[in-house]
């Protein structure tokens, strides 16, 4: 290693810039701190414990700030992506300027995929489907759940919502559609043994066209539509 050469004056001043550079800049996110024992200078010195510790409070004041305001968002009937997931349903986008009326289908939609989804998760709930399903789709969950013998999926669902648009309003019927698609990435599927059967088809990605009807004033999946495979972004 080259000894470098004596201070000169732009070099003390340099030094002394710098100094006052760290004594200004030094603030809590830096976790600076000074011994007058060993530090005579009084000169701030990184700690990085302190620096760890400071991270970590900032990282959880930031995700209890946006936990609040999620909270808050809900409370004021602002529906959001967050709000409307849980631990094993990730709603990871949603349509931004939705009116009361979509806005109202794309709840009744997160409602109905849930309840469908808790189903394959615990194996059991398939009373529920009735309250947010009908016709062909509300066919098919039964149908499925009569064959499910012991198997259950783990893990967790993602879902993007592209579009929701009503497509009919009047007394008689009303009808609306909404576009998501699913990604399957996360989910494995046990027999009844718990062994992994999982397949290829069942890690992908699906968009999916879903038409919801409306029944005594209630959104319910009707027809469900697989429009393309791996080809959508969640």
């Amino acid at each position: 290693m080259r000894t470098p050469p004596p201070p000169t004056d732009t070099h003390r001043r340099r030094l002394t810039a710098g100094l006052l550079a760290l004594l200004l800049t030094c603030t809590p996110l830096a976790a600076c701190s000074s011994d007058s024992d060993d530090n005579p200078l009084n000169i701030p010195t990184y700690d990085p414990d302190a620096a760890a510790s400071a991270e970590a409070s900032e990282s959880a004041a930031a995700a209890a700030a946006s936990a609040s305001a999620a909270a808050s968002a809900e409370a004021a009937g602002i529906v959001t992506a967050e709000s409307l997931s849980t631990d094993r349903y990730e709603v990871t986008s949603i349509p931004e300027d939705l009116d009361e009326q979509q806005t109202e289908v794309l709840k009744a939609f997160i409602n109905y995929d849930q309840v469908t989804w808790n189903i394959w998760f615990t194996g059991t709930g398939i009373e529920n489907a009735q309250a947010v399903a009908t016709g062909d789709v509300l066919t098919t969950i039964t149908e499925n759940f009569e064959n499910l013998n012991g198997k259950i999926d783990q893990g967790t669902v993602r879902i993007a919502v592209s579009e929701v648009a009503v497509v009919t309003f009047d007394t008689s019927q009303s009808t609306a559609e909404v576009r998501v698609c699913e990604d399957l990435s996360g989910i494995t599927t046990y027999d009844a043994s718990g062994q992994d059967i999982s397949t290829n088809e069942s890690h992908y990605r699906y968009d999916i066209l879903v038409t919801m009807t409306s029944e005594d004033d209630t959104w319910k999946s009707s027809v469900e539509e697989t429009l393309s495979t791996n080809e959508c972004v969640v």
